[in-house]
């Protein structure tokens, strides 16, 4: 046998403002000593992501949240491609860990967009973070798009709302995946209720990444708010709660993944920049 540690990668999902859980999750991993060696994360994940990889302590990423409010990140706009541009988001985010590259990050991180001409997820591993973090988070019909190069970039959480793939293409071999998406059936909204939840579910399998995570924590925000960031503690206790409760299969997982040194199964990336 060999102590030889596999790589460990973090899928973070999108889910508005339910993205604060994802703090909760990290701070149990790091509580609990659990190495994450390269992140990828979509729409707030991809903040989320962004922030841990540029190495903001968790404390920060708190305060952060404090300060993390719709008039903040948004700003009208002409309404030809979008009601809202998502410019003052690129700049919050430049606030907080720099005008960065991906290769100036403590981290690997890889960011999922979509883009609209082709209907391809595109994974970002190059170039400048904050810019493809405002695309990745880019709704669009509500949000202006993204235009950069030959793409027309908005929301990842779109094509695939779970990165477990491009996680394994930055090298990771066991991938923990953390989903925000878990639905709701809203059976007193009548139609619009059953519409939406059948839109939940749709995003939540785009691109396979539930299959796809080797540990799959997914804490209980089914009826919990996508929109109200004044809600960020419910949210990051609800992360811790998820986290704790799948130690004894992440850590059964890791103590495998430890062990055995074969070569793992080649996995084919998405398309790359």
């Amino acid at each position: 046998m060999s102590s030889k540690r596999r790589k460990v990668g973090l899928a973070l999902s999108g889910g508005g403002a339910r993205g604060p859980a994802h703090i909760g999750v990290l701070r149990v991993l790091e509580r609990e000593h659990i190495p994450i060696d390269v992140v990828a994360g979509v729409s707030a994940g991809a903040v989320t992501g962004a922030l841990y990889c540029a190495g903001v302590p968790l404390d920060d990423m708190l305060r952060a949240l404090k300060d993390f409010r719709w008039r903040r990140i948004l700003s009208l706009t002409w309404p030809l491609h979008g009601l809202v541009s998502f410019a003052k988001l690129e700049k919050y985010l430049i606030h907080w860990i720099g005008d960065v590259w991906f290769s100036e990050l403590k981290k690997p991180f890889a960011v999922g967009a979509t883009d609209l001409l082709t209907g391809r997820p595109i994974i970002f591993t190059t170039g400048r973070v904050a810019p493809l973090v405002r695309a990745s988070c880019s709704i669009p019909g509500l949000v202006a798009p993204l235009p950069y190069g030959e793409y027309w970039l908005v929301d990842g959480g779109i094509s695939c709302n779970l990165p477990s793939q491009a996680a394994r293409a930055l090298g990771a071999e066991v991938v923990i995946g953390v989903d925000l998406l878990k639905p709701y059936v809203r059976r007193n909204f009548g139609a619009p209720g059953i519409a939406s939840t059948a839109l939940e579910i749709m995003i939540r399998h785009s691109g396979g990444g539930l299959e796809s995570a080797d540990v799959l924590i997914s804490p209980a925000l089914d009826n919990k708010t996508y929109s109200r960031f004044s809600r960020a503690q419910e949210m990051i206790e609800l992360g811790e709660r998820a986290a704790e409760q799948m130690l004894p299969r992440l850590r059964a997982q890791l103590d495998y993944a430890a062990w055995n040194v074969e070569e793992p199964a080649q996995i084919e990336p998405f398309p790359s920049n």
